[in-house]
């Protein structure tokens, strides 16, 4: 697609004039904070809450946090973005906001659970509660669910909404972004009991913990997992905690799509390299080999298992229920959140094209496309932090027919994107604060389901 200069001279305009507002703001440290921590952490402080404090919870700790970084838990340096007295006293101002941070933000979450939207009126019925982080969910004959918590649990949804753990999970990096994230059935469950787990496998290489993104499949019996088999695991590993991707999808034609992040390291740019699993969603047949149609199979120094490229992080894929294409969502920088069709062999531009500016307010790239490179069918600016993808389907929701649904982590709410063929033309934010929306899926039921972290519960979406 050739570059859009009208658009690109707009955008750095309005980027330009930004930067120019945060210039002028920045002695004040709740526009600092507004401006290069709110993203991350919480536009109330509230994802400082019960953090695990390693790197120091005093002054100190927090400034060397600030100015530095911390490059392997994807949080960049801040010195040349401000002043030691502007990190000073964003410092204080964090350390005085976060004593005021209710533990899990309650009065700021809806004090009832019906929801008048646009279309309909919906009550959120609770079906699962006792999680941390539930990543993923599943169904499985019977109307049975399966809920993964990042911490390395693995829980059957019990009638009474109580958890049922499994054992034979597989050992996780629960640290940064890492541990047990999504789960899907195989397409046969019913005859083979095979389900897929995606996770932070890591191990330890001169004295530093390396992890990396794998799939494991293994065969559910009873409240047990047996045969446990990693089918694929991402190279290289990387020290960094986070960017694991890890969504999970089957396709039409019973092949395994899952996505694998570019770890944070956009430097070096391994999403661009065909021969690193990273920044890529790949495509491999349930027992780990590889389609003999996948894009890459023929072409010399690539993975075979590379289905698409120039991907930062994509935590939703969902197949298209009328067209039966692969569509995702993927986290940009600070703005850039992106909404895609997956095509086969195609490059998505990232760090080479990209919508959105670094956290810490620096340019990532001056294009916004290029040649050779896709565009997004829609992208968030600012960025929602999208986790989970679906499409409404079925007659349940009158109104939503059709819709797309991707949770939102950063700004805590479920968002519905109407298409008209495959354009957004409007948008609607259901469920402000409920929590940091991690997945979304249709149930066989044909009843919504949405999975929302600390304190982690699944809810079931019920017409009214």
């Amino acid at each position: 697609m050739l570059r859009n200069f009208g658009v690109l001279t707009i955008i750095t305009a309005v980027v330009a004039i930004c930067l120019s507002f945060d210039t002028a703001e920045r002695a004040e440290p709740a526009a600092n904070y507004k401006n290069y921590c709110a993203g991350c952490h919480g536009e109330k402080m509230d994802m400082f809450v019960d953090r695990d404090w390693k790197h120091g919870n005093k002054k100190e700790d927090l400034f060397k946090s600030i100015k530095f970084g911390l490059e392997n838990e994807g949080m960049p340096a801040f010195a040349e973005s401000m002043s030691d007295a502007e990190i000073n006293a964003l410092a204080d101002y964090i350390l005085k906001g976060i004593k005021n941070v209710d533990k899990f933000n309650t009065n700021e979450r809806p004090v009832s659970d019906v929801f008048n939207t646009a279309e309909l009126k919906v009550k959120l019925e609770v079906v699962a509660k006792g999680m941390d982080v539930p990543w993923g969910i599943a169904f499985l004959p019977g109307r049975k669910m399966l809920v993964t918590d990042r911490g390395g649990k693995l829980y059957a949804v019990k009638s009474d909404q109580s958890l049922q753990p499994i054992s034979g999970t597989p050992k996780v990096l629960a640290q940064g972004q890492g541990g047990l994230m999504d789960v899907v059935p195989d397409p046969d469950f019913a005859r083979n009991h095979y389900i897929y787990l995606s996770y932070s496998k890591f191990k330890t290489e001169n004295g530093s913990t390396l992890a990396t993104t794998a799939i494991m499949r293994a065969k559910l019996e009873g409240n047990s997992l047996q045969e446990q088999k990693d089918i694929f695991v991402a190279l290289p590993y990387a020290r960094t905690q986070h960017h694991y991707g890890s969504r999970i999808q089957f396709g039409t034609e019973g092949d395994l799509y899952f996505s694998v992040g570019e770890r944070g390291n956009e430097q070096v740019n391994p999403q661009q390299i065909k021969g690193n699993d990273l920044g890529k969603i790949h495509r491999i047949k349930s027992d780990g080999s590889i389609p003999a149609d996948n894009p890459f199979v023929n072409v010399a120094g690539a993975a075979q298992s590379i289905y698409s490229y120039g991907h930062r992080n994509p935590q939703g894929l969902a197949i298209h229920p009328v067209s039966g294409e692969l569509w995702d969502n993927e986290h940009g920088p600070r703005g850039g959140d992106e909404l895609n069709i997956i095509k086969p062999g195609k490059n998505y531009g990232w760090p080479v094209i990209t919508y959105g500016i670094n956290y810490n307010g620096k340019p990532i790239s001056n294009l916004t496309a290029k040649e050779g490179m896709e565009q997004p069918v829609h992208y968030w600016i600012p960025s929602i932090g999208p986790s989970g993808l679906a499409f409404v389907t079925g007659t349940r929701y009158k109104g939503w027919e059709g819709n797309v649904l991707s949770g939102s982590l950063r700004f805590q709410f479920l968002q519905r994107s109407v298409l008209k063929g495959n354009k957004v033309i409007k948008e609607e934010i259901l469920f402000k604060n409920i929590g940091r929306v991690r997945d979304v899926r249709m149930g066989p039921d044909g009843f919504i389901y949405m999975a929302v972290e600390s304190p982690g519960r699944v809810y079931k979406l019920v017409p009214m």
